[in-house]
């Protein structure tokens, strides 16, 4: 589903160059949970604004879906971003005076879904994300943490996308919300067989996923199975 092939990235600033990658290799298959970690200044940050095609490299490739990512306008990569990549921000994103379900249905409009169906999808995607109904139709501003990063969780979900992307998902989240919400991703993967990729600097967030790639430096030290990956046990929802 994923492969990147040597990617390199350098960032010019009048006569300096900065190496971010430095090469960097390796596959994602569909269905499975991974977590890039690193520090900052890692590289970790450039690596998921290639995967989540925000921007291209300068060296190596990377394809989605058999499909060379690396070569393509701004115009094709926003079209990338809309049908094939769900985003989840450590800062949610979402439009404050907004009801969640308009929240979630919100990157439907874009792609001219009818209004009927807009719904039916977007409480299919609360549903799975662990959002209750009776909060489907608050304003987004009204609800916890925990419950805010659910409906950004949902929105990423409902496009149906290929892979969700999850940048620091916990970082605004106290520690008991954090597992909670990681319990969310592990449930969407292991149930459902969604795709998710987690950014993050902390091996304890790390060690929800299934395998850890860890960076540093613009090189990967290390990619293997967690075979100690932790959970949040029976999480009330």
């Amino acid at each position: 589903m994923i492969e990147c092939k040597d990617i390199k990235k350098t960032y010019v600033n009048g006569d300096t160059e900065t190496q971010a990658l430095r090469g960097v290799s390796f596959t994602i298959e569909d269905g499975e949970f991974v977590a890039i970690m690193g520090p900052s200044g890692s590289g970790k940050s450039t690596l998921m604004h290639i995967l989540g095609a925000l921007d291209t490299p300068t060296g190596g490739t990377y394809k989605l879906d058999g499909k060379d990512v690396s070569k393509l306008t701004d115009d094709e990569l926003a079209d990338i971003r809309g049908q094939k990549i769900g985003f989840v921000f450590q800062s949610f994103n979402l439009l404050a005076r907004t009801t969640v379900m308009k929240n979630v249905s919100l990157p439907l409009m874009y792609l001219n879904i009818p209004h009927e169906k807009r719904i039916v999808e977007a409480a299919e995607a609360l549903h799975a994300a662990g959002l209750e109904e009776s909060k489907w139709y608050n304003l987004s501003n009204q609800l916890s943490g925990g419950q805010i990063q659910r409906v950004a969780i949902a929105r990423a979900l409902v496009n149906n996308p290929t892979f969700i992307m999850a940048d620091e998902p916990t970082g605004n989240l106290d520690s008991k919300t954090g597992e909670i919400v990681l319990g969310t991703f592990q449930e969407l993967n292991k149930k459902h067989g969604h795709t998710i990729i987690l950014i993050t600097h902390e091996l304890e967030t790390a060690e929800f996923a299934e395998r850890i790639i860890h960076i540093k430096d613009g090189l990967i030290l290390s990619d293997s199975k967690n075979h100690k990956q932790r959970t949040t046990g029976e999480y009330s929802k």
